[in-house]
């Protein structure tokens, strides 16, 4: 288990607890009272620890592991090492994550980095900003005239928060993060230097060079959003850009003007959406996947990580490749490929 110096537990927790926080079934009823003091990979485990199996292809794991608790799926369970409590669950990593996140609050919702409470003395805020009790602006933060703060929203050092920008409440907006022409939902999540409601890239042609069209639109992100550090998101041209409810964002991505995001969508690293890309709901983005302008991607659709997508994806469909295909299609050429650059055998004709 890694030093506990950053994310010391909230509290232990014992096997009944967790069972009944998971809805998981405690096989041995005497183990009830076994405490757990903390979480590991079951690669480690540790005295004292929580560890989770989800299937028998992890199960390798557990050979020869000492634990107090391991979460794991039923086909697991005659695998598991004598004298290790066991909780059986349908969905181990779920129910994990729980546990986690009740031990560890800051690692699941950033804190304030300095550790204040309320309004710092050494923030700049305008005197027609609105701030909610309850909110803390960290020291070095700047908030601008008409810009709202909901209670409970962490706004952190050197964070810049525009003229006029809503935030709601209990989000969290990290150092160096800057907010501008956007409106915000509750518990968003924004991590540092990610920088929101920037120029769009919008030019025309013109006698002397790229001209810059007027980008006047805003940045709209729903509830429940997070966002990775280093993320940028244009503002909309003369439309809004908008971020769904539930969505997550990875670090270093690039989502440009006009671009419309639904619901509980996935978004891995170094991504780039262009202009007026349109994403249905719970669509899954590998990393690294470049999508060309006006193209259209329904709902639960997926694209491979480092796709280079060109066409519009149906509701539902798989797709890979650099340009991108359906997923089948894709794999049937590289195993035609692979087949042409075989090398021969002596006595093939020819």
């Amino acid at each position: 288990m890694t030093d506990p110096v950053f994310f010391a537990p909230s509290r232990r927790y014992s096997a009944a607890e967790i069972a009944t926080l998971t809805n998981a079934e405690l096989l041995d009823a005497s183990h009830a009272d076994v405490m757990v003091s903390n979480i590991a990979p079951a690669s480690v485990g540790g005295a004292g620890m929580l560890i989770y199996v989800d299937g028998k292809r992890n199960a390798a794991l557990l050979q020869g592991r000492t634990a107090a608790a391991i979460l794991c799926s039923a086909d697991c369970v005659k695998l598991v090492p004598a004298g290790i409590a066991i909780l059986v669950s349908q969905k181990p990593q779920q129910a994990f994550a729980k546990i986690g996140r009740l031990m560890h609050p800051g690692a699941a919702t950033p804190l304030p980095l300095t550790g204040e409470t309320g309004v710092s003395k050494k923030a700049n805020i305008s005197s027609k900003a609105k701030i909610e009790p309850g909110a803390i602006v960290e020291a070095g933060a700047s908030i601008g005239p008409g810009a709202a703060i909901g209670s409970g929203t962490v706004i952190a050092p050197n964070a810049v928060i525009g003229a006029g920008v809503q935030i709601g409440r209990d989000g969290f907006i990290g150092p160096g993060v800057s907010v501008q022409f956007a409106l915000l939902g509750n518990r968003v999540i924004i991590h540092g230097g990610a920088q929101i409601g920037q120029d769009g890239f919008g030019f025309v042609g013109g006698p002397t060079g790229p001209e810059r069209i007027p980008q006047i639109g805003r940045v709209v992100i729903q509830d429940d959003v997070e966002i990775g550090a280093n993320t940028t998101i244009d503002r909309g041209a003369m439309s809004d850009t908008v971020i769904g409810e539930g969505t997550k964002i990875d670090n270093l991505v690039q989502i440009a003007h006009n671009v419309k995001i639904g619901r509980g969508c996935i978004i891995a690293g170094h991504c780039g959406l262009s202009g007026s890309v349109t994403l249905g709901d719970f669509v899954m983005l590998g990393g690294r996947v470049g999508i060309a302008d006006h193209i259209s991607i329904g709902s639960f659709a997926q694209v491979a990580a480092s796709s280079g997508l060109m066409h519009d994806i149906p509701q539902g469909e798989r797709w890979a490749g650099s340009p991108a295909r359906p997923m089948r299609e894709f794999f049937k050429e590289v195993a035609a490929l692979r087949g042409l650059t075989k090398p021969r055998k002596a006595n093939d004709d020819g």
